[in-house]
């Protein structure tokens, strides 16, 4: 089993980042580039979350065995107590191998392959990605640089910082720093940047989550924030169908004064291949006038106004398309809240859907998971799972800010996940070691990582479910991914105090604290800093608990729910009425396709038969014999079940559109030709010397 446990969880934390990016991003419509850059960011951060509690195993392994080694006793002497009973047999040393050992060796190689990579992605290369894939340019050329330039700033000011430094170091005579030093002091920079951000979102991770899992097992609440949120989203999606509307507008005027033989006339369809469908049929391209676009001075929008607006046709598709397709996920759940609010007073136990899924259901799961299973579920067990996953959820938030505030602690140990990882050692419970380092680090991940899934920096950085997140926002989540990990694992070694900066003890580090080097050089981070700002965790928590930050953004004009707020129960009427609206039109849908369906199944087949019947060959005599009773019949059939005809047009509504050109109309499409010409005249004489068609005047006849 040696190294095998590395192998399998490389594999499967591949698979879960490939999941979670196919859930986000878009394979088909995005760059091969950002959806590489972004799986390998995700990838790396989760693999360091994975692979740590193996890190700790093997390294709580290699103390046993290095202390066994320097305490073992004289060979001819009396062996008693613990070696007398470990030596028959290595299976009864306490020091044995565990499950998951990796080799000596390897995992230094690994952590330094995986955090350089990390830091590669963060600070280099996804923010030179995100320029160029929000870039308007059209060739790789004008990308590339429009990205160098939007990334000037950014690089020079950390050369600047970096070159100050250096500076100091060579002036002062007290300082000798060798590379090592340096890198070390690098690694603590980029790890307390990434500190500060990490206690910021771990207090409000810490106590929304387990808030959210509570909030949802109340009746009422989940409808109640999904008609609040569908208020929001419709304004959003007027403003986005606007934003689209305006640009699209842009487009066409520069469509319309860039003949088909400008330069720039390439530019221009590379703008309509990103416009929408719709628009692309209204628009075309203006290749039908064949004047030279020199001959008249007109004035023609630049280059650099085609890439402006190019960016701003990304943007707004993008926007659009994200706010439909929110839309109608949005309509689905508040559909099934409903139902689900209905559902719970039924004496059947039977679960009753509004509307059927347009997908069809997996038979497997449709077997298993039937109305009475689906009942149970919805209206009684899962009020009382989220109940009891918000306790459990809640004692983890106490545990962990417990432990931030007192891990320096060492005599006595007062961190509780110090304290449960040292009675495990002692018993060298290597599988109790691992389970519990993977549930405190994963805990400790999802609070972070969720938050940064959760909040939305206006409309450039938000991630969207069902494929609708942007690349911009992809490359932005995989930067801070990359920043948050190393010191999220730092913190997590601090906790259980593997760390020997924090527990100040002469033991051999786990090698991911090996590579990040010695905190000695910068004292005042690595006894200050690293352990008295996590601190700060307990305000932001109460915080958070108190609704302060959600508060301070609807003060400022950014509607928040609030149960206890009037902006915030106008916006839930308003949502509900918005929802009563959309299924009342569904509604009408659904019985409208229902009523075509069985005139279908009720008339389709004599359609059928009568087309059979006049393709069948018959003899001239009698043909026409057969045409003479057929016209008779069929003007019986007409003037008797004249009514049943017009009761089968109004019920299908495939009535032809009215031509408002056409010489002649009628509103009975099963008048006959002479009637029209009768009742309507084609033409009438005017006084000013002008026949007008009678099309026009025949509108109002029967007004």
């Amino acid at each position: 089993m040696s190294g095998a446990a590395l192998g399998l969880e490389i594999v499967f934390v591949f698979f879960l980042a490939l999941f979670l990016l196919h859930r986000y991003g878009d394979f088909k419509k995005q760059h091969r580039l950002v959806i590489v850059g972004t799986l390998l960011a995700w990838y790396l951060c989760f693999l360091i979350v994975f692979i740590l509690p193996l890190d700790v195993s093997t390294t709580i392994y290699n103390r046993c065995k290095h202390a066994a080694a320097n305490s073992s006793p004289p060979e001819n002497s009396n062996i008693t107590g613990l070696y007398a009973t470990a030596t028959p047999g290595p299976s009864q040393h306490p020091c044995f191998k565990p499950w998951s050992y990796i080799p000596d060796g390897i995992m230094p190689i690994f952590w330094r392959v995986v955090y350089w990579t990390s830091q590669f992605l963060t600070w280099i290369l996804l923010p030179f990605m995100q320029s160029y894939a929000r870039s308007g340019g059209f060739s790789i050329t004008g990308k590339i640089k429009t990205a160098l330039i939007e990334n000037a700033i950014y690089y020079g000011t950390y050369l600047l910082i970096f070159g100050a430094f250096l500076i100091y170091v060579a002036v002062n005579p007290h300082l000798h720093l060798e590379w090592n030093q340096l890198q070390t002091i690098g690694i603590a920079a980029a790890n307390t940047w990434g500190l500060f951000l990490l206690v910021l979102l771990l207090g409000y991770g810490l106590v929304e989550i387990p808030r959210s899992y509570w909030n949802g097992a109340k009746r009422g609440y989940l409808l109640m924030k999904t008609y609040f949120k569908a208020a929001k989203l419709m304004t959003e999606k007027a403003d986005a169908e606007e934003n689209l509307e305006d640009v699209m507008e842009e487009v066409r005027k520069v469509n319309e004064s860039i003949k088909y033989n400008h330069p720039l006339r390439k530019c221009v369809d590379t703008i309509l291949k990103k416009c929408p469908t719709e628009y692309q049929e209204k628009m075309g391209r203006n290749m039908d006038d064949y004047e030279d676009f020199d001959e008249k001075h007109n004035t023609y929008p630049s280059e650099k106004s085609l890439v402006k607006l190019h960016k701003q046709v990304i943007y707004s598709v993008q926007r659009h398309r994200r706010t439909q397709v929110q839309w109608r996920i949005l309509l689905e759940q508040a559909f099934y809240l409903e139902d689900v609010a209905k559902n719970e007073t039924s004496a059947t136990h039977q679960f009753v859907h509004t509307f059927q899924s347009p997908e069809p259901e997996n038979k497997f799961i449709q077997y298993f998971y039937n109305p009475t299973v689906e009942w149970y579920w919805e209206c009684l067990l899962r009020p009382w799972f989220y109940r009891i996953l918000a306790v459990v959820l809640s004692v983890f938030s106490v545990i962990v800010v417990w432990s931030e505030c007192t891990f320096f602690s060492t005599t006595p140990v007062l961190s509780l996940f110090a304290v449960f990882i040292q009675l495990a050692e002692k018993t060298y419970n290597y599988i109790y070691i691992e389970i519990a380092c993977f549930l405190s680090i994963f805990f400790l991940s999802i609070c972070v990582y969720s938050t940064v899934f959760r909040i939305r920096v206006f409309n450039y950085y938000y991630l969207a479910s069902h494929h609708q997140t942007d690349a911009y926002s992809l490359l932005f989540s995989g930067m801070l991914f990359c920043r948050l990990t190393p010191p999220l694992c730092l913190n997590f070694l601090g906790l259980t105090h593997m760390d020997s900066s924090i527990s100040h003890q002469n033991t051999q580090p786990t090698a991911y604290t090996s590579i990040m080097g010695s905190m000695k050089v910068l004292s005042f981070i690595a006894d200050g800093f690293y352990i008295y700002y996590p601190m700060l965790v307990v305000i932001l928590c109460i915080a958070t608990y108190f609704s302060l930050g959600t508060r301070c953004l609807n003060l400022l004009g950014f509607q928040q729910f609030m149960g206890d707020n009037d902006m915030t129960s106008d916006l839930v009427d308003e949502g509900k009425e918005l929802i009563r609206r959309e299924k009342r039109k569904r509604q009408r849908q659904e019985e409208g396709e229902n009523r075509r369906r069985e005139w279908k199944e009720r008339y389709g087949h004599s359609r059928e038969d009568s087309t059979r019947n006049r393709n069948v060959h018959v003899d001239p005599k009698e043909s026409s014999l057969s045409d003479l009773s057929t016209t008779r019949s069929t003007s019986k059939y007409t003037r008797a079940n004249n009514r049943t005809e017009r009761d089968r047009i109004e019920l299908l509504q495939d009535v032809e559109p009215l031509d408002f050109n056409a010489e002649t109309f009628t509103d009975d499409p099963l008048e006959s030709k002479a009637e029209r010409s009768f009742l309507y005249p084609p033409f009438r004489y005017q006084p000013g010397g002008r026949y007008l068609s009678m099309s026009r005047t025949g509108i109002f006849d029967d007004v």
